[in-house]
């Protein structure tokens, strides 16, 4: 008869810790893109102060942007063939605080416009003009701001004034 041997493996240390370093990557890399994903999609909610000195430093630049101000009533320009709508909106103090020394959102509102001392800026947006778009009228505007500092809107959520003139919200802007 032939003489046969047996030879035993056993599982080598190195394809244990292959499989370790490589489980490692994996997470690695799933982390980085959620973490990149999520900063690249990221938005900055600012008042029109915070936004003017910001952007003034470049560290708002390329980036998407969420802006809340009284809009100034007399601005208000809107052209029914290109859809073109531009207006202007006033610095609201963005603290709960602040404004309940002011006397409540909606005096907030109304001493923002009509104080031209305020930090103003200007919003242009395309698309149908919005039925709340008024004088005093608290925006929540979303877009990027350039340069020059008009601010591009691609979504404007407009609040009427008369509804907070009871109490300060929970929440503003």
């Amino acid at each position: 008869m032939a003489n046969t041997t047996q030879v035993e493996t056993t599982p080598q240390s190195g394809g244990k810790a292959k499989f370790i370093i490589g489980g490692v990557l994996i997470i690695a890399a799933i982390v980085y893109l959620i973490v990149s994903s999520a900063s690249a999609n990221a938005q900055y909610f600012l008042t029109v102060e915070e936004a003017l000195e910001k952007s003034a430093s470049g560290e708002l630049d390329g980036r998407n942007l969420r802006i809340s101000g009284a809009v100034i009533g007399d601005t208000i320009q809107y052209d029914s063939q290109t859809l073109k709508l531009s207006f202007m909106i006033a610095h609201v103090p963005g603290d709960n605080k602040d404004l309940e020394a002011e006397g409540g959102l909606a005096t907030a509102l109304h001493n923002a416009v009509n104080d031209p001392s305020r930090p103003r800026l200007e919003v242009v947006h395309e698309g149908p003009m919005p039925d709340l778009l008024q004088n005093e009228a608290q925006a929540i505007i979303t877009g990027y701001l350039e340069e020059g500092g008009t601010f591009h809107a691609d979504e404007l959520l407009l609040k009427c004034p008369t509804k907070y003139e009871e109490a300060v919200p929970e929440q503003t802007g």
